[in-house]
């Protein structure tokens, strides 16, 4: 039976949420969604389930907190400049918490009735920590942060602030920072590699939860005693633990753990840490998690291939689950789009290699379809199967999707995630030619019409591939990739200080491997390019300048190769609003027609 071809603008007409946040009484829900065509802000009364718009506002306004007297804390940068401010609203008006030009801030944590945010104000290179008052609506400073600590969670009887340090991208500790004492002592001493990342505080304030990969492959469960400066492993699953938060009274957690790029929740009994309820699989990916002020609900935030973004709702007293929101619109039936699958081969040296693949719809009968090597952003980024609008579109047709994780991608063991460490653009390239031969193997792609696409490093990886292995791939779609190694990694923002570091590390340090990074950067190879690029830039971008794109647009013009360039002045790094990324999906899909088809 032949599945329904859709529009883009159909399958946009679902709805993301991109964050929400549960009132203390637990009667209301506010969330995030794109339904106006950018975010906006939106109420859920869970009493009624009736749904009202809040804001209207031409930005993105993502929700973070949400006071007992209705008034909530949201988060929105201009154009996609990432230059978020944090803002109040309220019924009556929505006031800039935190006016200061060329800043950035957001939401960190709510502990009791304190609401604490990160600002860069003092200095655009680190976040320092504040306490807002929404009485007076002024602001403390309580951690000057001088030494670029990635801030963690606070404790109970905000005392203690957790910190964070990488050390490299494989090597990194958890402090303790004692906000009335100001001493900040060190909480995983470790000799080798190994990362270390705070989670949550036990409730008595004592014990800080922790996942560490020092004893193995991935991210197991610790739990440190604060006072006696020891640590103890204790729960450890086949893949790694990625998130976790406690409940309010202390009782229950749970713990988000990627399977195969699939989010499974663990609700534990933190006294024993033994399961409360069996594994919740998601068949997706979940994005954020909360209890109610009362420790009898768990809310979730989850989309999967078929199915856009909405709140789920577990009750841990019946261990039923309920879908709060329906993000779907009915004009899309799930059965008609592409369900994801991992799929893995054996890449050049041997390496096994997963990736996420999405079979081809409304294929003509005794053909092949052609098919799409996806290459994720990064480096260290993860493919999972999450509602991708544009890549059912391009799927439903008539191609095929496999979104591969290449070495060097996270989430399937520490040894895998190095395995390109100062070999981006070869050791992982050379997965992405591998991929395509495996497509190549299966009885309904056509081995002749193999394509590559990506995002950001996914771009550069597109643009390597046709630079580098300038035979291996028919087509190339390019979203703001980066050409030019030595110039991004000059220009790294200033608050991305600490990633900066981690990247040089990763990648190669501008200022001392230039001639590396240049026989790496496509930019200085653009003469080998062959094959037809589609290329889609946003203006405002912090992270890959608009520069990137505009010089390999034009090299490639020069030396008659056939581009076609799509720019977004509104949008930075990734595409918000609907209307540019319906034009972007019906762009890429043109060109695919035209030269892959």
């Amino acid at each position: 039976m032949t599945e329904k071809k859709y529009s883009i603008e159909e399958l946009m007409e679902n709805e993301t949420i991109a964050s929400f946040a549960v009132s203390p009484d637990s009667k209301r829900i506010l969330y995030s969604s794109d339904k106006t065509g950018n975010y906006n802000i939106f109420e859920l009364d869970q009493e009624t389930g009736k749904h009202r718009q809040l804001t209207s506002l031409t930005e993105n306004a993502l929700v973070s907190y949400v006071y007992e007297d209705g008034s909530f804390i949201f988060a929105m940068d201009k154009g996609g400049d990432e230059l978020h401010h944090l803002y109040l609203g309220t019924e009556e008006e929505i006031k800039d918490l935190t006016p200061f030009e060329n800043t950035k801030s957001g939401f960190h944590v709510c502990v009791g009735n304190s609401v604490y945010y990160y600002s860069n104000k003092i200095d655009r290179s680190r976040f320092d920590l504040y306490r807002f008052d929404k009485a007076d609506r002024s602001s403390e400073l309580v951690f000057e942060n001088k030494d670029l600590y990635e801030l963690g969670p606070i404790s109970d009887d905000e005392r203690f602030l957790a910190l964070h340090k990488p050390e490299t991208a494989n090597n990194s500790n958890v402090y303790l920072h004692d906000l009335i004492s100001g001493e900040t002592t060190l909480l995983s001493p470790h000799e080798g590699e190994a990362n270390f990342i705070p989670l949550f505080f036990s409730k008595d304030s004592m014990k800080l939860y922790c996942i560490s990969d020092i004893e193995g492959e991935f991210m197991t469960l610790w739990v440190m005693d604060i006072g006696k400066k020891e640590r103890e492993e204790i729960l450890a699953f086949s893949w790694d633990i990625i998130a976790g938060r406690i409940s309010e009274d202390g009782e229950t957690a749970v713990l988000i753990v990627n399977r195969d790029g699939f989010s499974e929740l663990h609700i534990i009994d933190t006294k024993d840490n033994s399961p409360k309820m069996s594994p919740v699989e998601t068949g997706g990916v979940v994005y954020d998690q909360c209890f109610s002020k009362d420790s009898r609900f768990l809310y979730y935030l989850c989309d999967s291939a078929t199915s856009s973004p909405n709140i789920f709702m577990i009750d841990l007293n019946t261990k039923k689950t309920e879908q709060l929101t329906d993000s779907m619109s009915e004009k899309v039936n799930s059965n008609d789009l592409s369900e994801a699958k991992v799929l893995r081969f054996i890449s050049y040296d041997g390496l096994q290699v997963p990736g996420i693949f999405y079979p081809p719809r409304n294929v003509p009968p005794n053909e092949k379809a052609p098919a799409i090597v996806w290459v994720h952003g990064g480096p260290g980024g993860q493919s999972l199967p999450r509602y991708s609008p544009e890549i059912q579109f391009i799927a439903n047709h008539g191609f095929a999707i496999y979104a591969v994780n290449n070495r060097g991608s996270s989430g399937y063991g520490k040894s895998f995630f190095k395995a390109a460490d100062h070999k981006h653009g070869e050791a992982d390239l050379d997965d992405c030619v591998a991929a395509a031969k495996y497509l190549a193997t299966l009885d309904f792609i056509d081995k002749e019409r193999i394509g590559i696409n990506g995002g950001s490093y996914g771009g550069f990886m597109v643009l390597a591939a046709l630079a580098f292995r300038p035979k291996e791939f028919k087509v190339g779609t390019d979203f703001f990739g980066v050409s030019n190694w030595v110039r991004t990694l000059k220009e790294v923002p200033a608050w991305w200080k600490v990633v900066k570091d981690l990247l040089y590390r990763k990648i190669g340090d501008p200022f001392e491997e230039e001639e590396y990074l240049k026989s790496i950067s496509p930019l200085f190879h653009a003469d080998k390019i062959e094959r037809p690029l589609l290329v889609l830039q946003g203006v405002n971008d912090p992270r890959v300048l608009k520069v990137e794109s505009d010089e390999i647009v034009e090299r490639l013009k020069e030396h008659g190769v056939p581009v076609e360039y799509v720019v977004f002045d509104d949008e930075g790094h990734g595409f918000k609003k609907k209307a540019n990324r319906i034009r972007g999906a019906n762009a890429m899909l043109a060109f695919l027609d035209k030269y892959l088809r």
